[in-house]
This record gives structure tokens, sequence and C-alpha cells, in this order.
């Protein structure tokens, strides 16, 4: 038997302790601009930070979840 490891990057386990995930409740929450506005802040934070904290790809990645939620949202947004 494998154990999968946890996905630190697509489906955090702290982000979900709930009935929905964490950016599940975000989005309910906000506009769409200022949803845009907290994926772009959280695209900057990872890309600046990516260098600093000793795992760069899982940041990295955190960051491209981002851009492409971020995608996304302009996307369906039209």
């Amino acid at each position: 038997m494998s154990k999968t490891s946890p996905d630190n990057v697509n489906s955090p386990s702290h982000y979900n302790t709930g009935q929905i995930e964490c950016i599940q409740a975000i989005e309910a929450f906000l506009n769409t601009e200022q949803l845009q506005g907290y994926l772009s802040g959280n695209c900057f934070k990872y890309l600046w930070r990516h260098a600093y904290k000793g795992k760069p790809v899982e940041d990295l990645k955190k960051c491209k979840w981002y851009i492409e939620r971020l995608i996304d949202v302009y996307e369906n947004s039209k």
C-alpha cells in the first residue's frame, strides 16, 4: 500500500477543515474585483518569497495555482 503525500499546492489540509475549502468561502464573500485583487496579491506573495523559504518549487507552484485561478475569474466575468 502506498501512502499519498499531502498536496500542499492544490489542496492543503490546513485550508480544508470544514465542509468547504477556505478559497471557496473567500470566493463567495468577495465581489469579482475584490477577488481579482486577492488572487493577484497571493500571486505576488508566492513569487516574491519563493527563493527564501526553502521550498522554491512549491511556492512557484502555489503562485501558478493562484495565476490560473485569477485567469479563470477574468474569463468567467465577461
